[in-house]
């Protein structure tokens, strides 16, 4: 079975040599998103956690949308964060994209640098 490029036009670009997301049966891997604007390709947010948080899942949405996934289809997600003294407003932003009834495995990990020094980054694995 072949794997399959996703890419969405409503998510940023990839800025490396990596796809937005690849689509294995019927797993899609969805790469790591920050907070940039697909149509300026400027970062949101200027350091305000929140507002990046919001810009990272709807990057999310666009790549999984590409290829007819939803949120409710996210089975894990992995969280790098800059700060985890951050972790309760990102943690309470991202619980407001999902559910109980379909809240995926996740783990959430502070990190030294993020690209573009971001203070966020997301990336997550849905399955149809």
């Amino acid at each position: 079975m072949a794997n399959t490029i996703v890419y969405s036009d409503q998510a940023p670009a990839p800025i490396g040599p990596y796809s937005q997301a690849i689509q294995a049966g019927n797993t899609i891997y969805v790469s790591g998103q920050i907070a940039l604007d697909a149509a300026t390709g400027q970062l949101v947010g200027d350091g305000d956690v929140a507002a990046e948080t919001h810009q990272v899942m709807r990057n999310l949405q666009a790549v999984l949308g590409a290829a007819g996934y939803t949120l409710t289809d996210v089975v894990k997600s992995s969280i790098f964060v800059k700060d985890l003294g951050n972790f309760g407003l990102i943690n309470e932003i991202y619980g407001s994209y999902f559910s109980a009834d379909y809240a995926p495995a996740r783990e959430t990990v502070e990190v030294a640098r993020l690209p573009k020094d971001v203070q966020v980054e997301i990336s997550c694995i849905a399955v149809k």
